[in-house]
């Protein structure tokens, strides 16, 4: 990991920190890209991947379009209705959505998404927060506090955060059968 600084007015940043170490005003984790090269790792997130998927509503697999239609787009959640009345209206969420053609290659390279997942068409969503690594002011630099979940704003929070993870909130969501998803013509 790159050496972190403090920096009294905007909390920390990298030594040698470039434009696109930041976006709106949110210290990101590095992260090589190498598209279409090697095999999906499912279980570690790719920052910079993750994050234009979630800004962008782009297919968590392939990286295009998510599905959309009238209802809105298509997301698989773990399925947590139990959590509350309304699940998942107002659900903050770090997947992206998914695009059909990508279900089945989701279904066949990785099994815990489909363990106990439903398929949610969400007519309104919007970016609202990061989940990072948050940082304190320390002796000899900034010291690790902890990872956490940060609003969008939340000040000074978000400046001493190092985000891997954009957030969305999910509204105006409909339950949707997956299989009658993937028969429908395109």
């Amino acid at each position: 990991m790159p050496t972190l600084v403090s920096r009294l007015t905007s909390g920390i940043g990298y030594v040698g920190e470039v434009p696109d170490d930041r976006d709106a005003g949110v210290l990101w984790m590095r992260s090589v890209e190498l598209r279409g090269r090697g095999r999906p790792l499912y279980a570690e997130v790719h920052p910079g991947r993750q994050r234009l998927a979630m800004r962008r509503e782009l297919c968590q697999v392939c990286g295009e379009p998510a599905d959309r239609n009238d209802a809105g787009v298509l997301w698989l959640l773990e399925d947590r209705r139990k959590d509350w009345t309304g699940w998942p209206d107002d659900l903050t969420t770090t997947h992206p959505p998914i695009c059909r053609p990508c279900v089945p290659i989701a279904r066949a390279q990785c099994p815990n998404l489909w363990r106990g997942a439903v398929a949610v068409r969400v007519g309104r969503s919007e970016v609202c927060g990061v989940h990072g690594r948050q940082y304190a002011p320390g002796t000899f630099g900034p010291r690790p506090v902890g990872d956490d979940t940060v609003l969008l704003g939340e000040e000074p929070a978000i400046r001493w955060t190092i985000g891997s993870q954009l957030i969305r909130a999910l509204y105006d969501c409909t339950f949707v059968d997956l299989e009658r998803e993937l028969a429908r013509s395109h």
